[in-house]
């Protein structure tokens, strides 16, 4: 196994590059006035995101890039209790640094948008680019449902990717599965909150448009729903481990 120090640095960057390249898609269709891109070249593009992340990743901390993961890994993997905290820092910094450089390179395109005064809702808020809102209609407990089933639905296949016992992956290859699997669930789950199915990827950049312009309302809006994709992801793991994996050779 490889040191801390070694797996926390490939945790923050694998993140920053899963959340460079998300984010970044986001705030190009935002923001090109409908000229650079659809919903499909987001669904894409976090998708090839994921698979570069973990590629960059995967061979020194296992390339979670999400603390969803990383818990699920701790309880059903074996994955050592003692890395949990640092990973989860490790990749709520790499998303938070990740959205001040799409900040700092669409700067100019968000003031041309907005004339430089940032705002979280409304026909020119551009808070949405960053970090999930949910739509209008979404209650809480919807929203809660929302990604639990979403997670479940990534952390249970990512699961059944990697579990040896099962239909074993060519080497190498693991990383395009997972980015292809990220790619269906926002082409499936994307319509009520944007399908965050990762706290470090919605608080880090969250966390960053609280300073950097945005204000509280980051965390007001969507009747506080902030704490949603925090909370709800940490919760849709296990669902793999339990009904196919732990069953191997009954």
């Amino acid at each position: 196994m490889p040191t801390l120090t070694r797996a926390v640095l490939a945790e923050f960057f694998g993140t920053f590059i899963l959340i460079a390249f998300g984010v970044a898609v986001v705030a190009q269709v935002n923001l090109g006035g409908g000229n650079n891109g659809q919903y499909l070249s987001i669904n894409i593009a976090w998708g090839l995101a994921v698979t570069m992340g973990v590629y960059v990743s995967g061979g020194v901390s296992g390339g979670h890039l999400n603390p969803a993961v990383t818990l699920a890994a701790a309880v059903w993997q074996r994955f050592p209790w003692a890395r949990v905290l640092p990973y989860i820092a490790a990749q709520t910094a790499g998303a938070f640094v990740a959205a001040a450089v799409v900040f700092l390179t669409y700067h100019d395109a968000l003031n041309h948008f907005d004339g430089g005064v940032r705002q979280v809702s409304g026909a020119l808020g551009t808070a949405g680019i960053f970090a999930t809102y949910p739509q209008a209609w979404l209650s809480t407990v919807g929203g809660l449902v929302d990604q639990i089933v979403g997670t479940a639905l990534l952390v249970g296949v990512i699961f059944g990717i990697s579990d040896e016992r099962n239909t074993p992956h060519p080497k190498g290859l693991a990383p395009i599965a997972v980015g292809l699997l990220v790619l269906l669930i926002g082409a499936t789950y994307g319509l009520n909150a944007g399908y965050a199915i990762n706290p470090a990827r919605d608080f880090g950049p969250r966390l960053f448009t609280f300073v950097a312009g945005w204000g509280g309302e980051v965390f007001r809006a969507g009747n506080h729903w902030w704490w949603v994709p925090i909370v709800a992801p940490c919760l849709g793991g296990g669902v793999y481990r339990w009904a196919i994996e732990s069953r191997h050779g009954k």
